[in-house]
């Protein structure tokens, strides 16, 4: 077995994760400041969508690119440069003088997540190995499905108590300190890893404008299109034509590939036994988190009368189970952690349609509470042991690759479960029907592509052992042969 967290690693980490939670608590944090800041700012409809869709826009459109710039000059100096943008976008956020300022504001800040977050996931696989790697994915893996969730009930404090009389300021200008702090001690812990040259890679334009365009076209009705009453068929003439672009920059980034020139997405990734299955399994299982939180959010706030704080507290023991199963996973045995991403949808499932019919005409508080924890662990069993698995078997240099897909592919599951299940929710609503099919129907759909999910997941690859174990100067598991911070001069420990 290999040796546990260091105390090096443990500061990697914090900051690390720190960053990440930043990037992904700041949507949900703004759609809750979202009535404050229409209240505040004059403006047409679509600007004020534009506050709240421009972050996750430029943010899915530029995270593969942010992904590949990371393993060409450096995960560590890319990871701070993104830290530093989003602190100073933050700043601009909550000091915009109207509401087209915000929009840039946001857009800047979102382009800045996507050189940020993909960093994360790669300096994670190149720092640690064997049971230390699983122990900082298991972390990683609660910060990264909890941010929206934690993002909601910060962002109801931050507009409910109302510091200094800024009103909705405060969800953004909340980052700048956090920031100012950060980045300083990443510097330093970054610092000391160990540091190879950077690898010229070329960086394929031709690849980032058809990626580009492809997910512009996806995302763009599913995020916009409800809200600014466009035409139904607009939504699925979007994923179609997304897809057919994604399929076109995959092949034209296999061409590449063949050629010996560098891609902007290594799609070689996709060829290692059981990863396309794990992403798939992953992407369902968070597609469907997002789509149950957005619906159970709508319920608490519209059907039961409960405020956007009231609604955030009461998930908090979905929270709770999913850390503190999230933190033991690693260490359970590997025949009990093989079958958990199989069993842990399936236990979702069943406390998705159970909470829906318990909370047909009002909200069960105390079973509400107990399936909560209930699906909470069960996310992370389903989620964190995947990551996990496919960081192991595929190889350091990859890592990029890896972490841009599951960056992307969460994403776009996110979106598209809040468009599917939370659009079923929107129209029986709208429709008038009856409670009990309102809440059922959207559960049952959950249910649906959750039990897909746990198929998918026993294809995804199997648990390895750990390696042997390493000596003590290199415990935290830093690989030699990656440039984790892009620095020719970092001092090896």
């Amino acid at each position: 077995m290999t040796e546990p967290i260091t105390d090096r690693g443990a500061a990697l980490l914090v900051v690390l994760l720190t960053g990440q939670a930043m990037a992904s608590m700041d949507t949900s944090i703004a759609a809750v400041a979202a009535p404050a800041i229409r209240a505040d700012l004059a403006g047409p409809p679509a600007v004020q969508q534009l506050v709240l869709a421009g972050y996750t826009l430029t943010f899915a459109v530029l995270v593969v690119t942010g992904a590949r710039l990371g393993a060409r000059h450096g995960y560590g100096r890319i990871f701070l440069l993104g830290l530093a943008g989003f602190s100073l976008a933050s700043l601009a956020c909550g000091l915009a003088p109207g509401p087209v300022a915000l929009v840039l504001a946001r857009a800047v800040q979102g382009a800045a997540a996507a050189l940020l977050v993909p960093q994360v996931l790669s300096l994670i696989q190149a720092s640690f190995t064997g049971v230390a790697r699983a122990r900082a994915i298991g972390a990683y893996s609660v910060v990264l499905a909890l941010g929206v969730a934690a993002g909601q009930v910060v962002g109801g404090l931050l507009v409910t108590l109302d510091p200094g009389g800024l009103t909705w300021r405060t969800a953004f200008l909340v980052n700048v300190p956090v920031g100012a702090v950060l980045l300083p001690v990443g510097r330093r812990v970054l610092a000391a890893l160990p540091g190879a040259p950077p690898r010229r890679e070329s960086l394929d334009l031709p690849g980032v404008l058809l990626l580009a365009a492809a997910m512009l076209i996806l995302v763009l009705p599913l995020v916009l299109g409800r809200d600014l009453d466009w035409p139904a068929w607009t939504m699925p003439a979007a994923v179609a034509a997304g897809l057919v672009g994604l399929r076109l920059f995959l092949g034209h980034e296999g061409r590449r590939a063949r050629r010996g020139a560098d891609p902007l997405l290594d799609v070689a990734v996709l060829r290692h036994p059981g990863v396309p299955a794990g992403l798939l399994a992953c992407c369902l299982v968070m597609g469907c988190y997002a789509g149950f939180l957005f619906v159970l959010t709508l319920r608490l706030q519209d059907g039961f009368g409960f405020t956007a704080l009231a609604a955030g507290l009461a998930f908090l023991p979905y929270a709770a189970g999913f850390a503190l199963c999230g933190l033991a996973v690693p260490r359970l045995p590997d025949r009990v952690r093989g079958v958990l991403p199989v069993v842990g949808p399936v236990v979702l499932a069943t406390v998705v349609v159970a909470l829906a019919w318990l909370s047909r005409a009002g909200w069960p508080w105390a079973p509400g509470s107990a399936l909560l924890l209930a699906g909470g662990a069960a996310h992370a069993a389903a989620f964190s042991p995947l990551v996990s698995r496919l960081a192991g078997v595929v190889p350091v240099n990859s890592a990029a690759a890896l972490s841009a897909l599951v960056s992307t592919g969460t994403l776009l599951a996110a979106v598209l479960g809040v468009t599917a299940v939370g659009g079923l929710h929107l129209a029986l609503t709208a429709a008038a029907h009856p409670p009990a099919p309102v809440a059922l129907a959207p559960a049952g759909l959950t249910a649906a592509l959750l039990l897909f999910g746990a198929l998918a997941a026993r294809r995804a690859p199997h648990p390895t052992p750990p390696p042997p174990t390493r000596s003590p100067s290199s415990a935290h598991g830093a690989v030699d042969h990656e440039d984790v911070v892009g620095r020719r001069d970092a001092p090896a420990r």
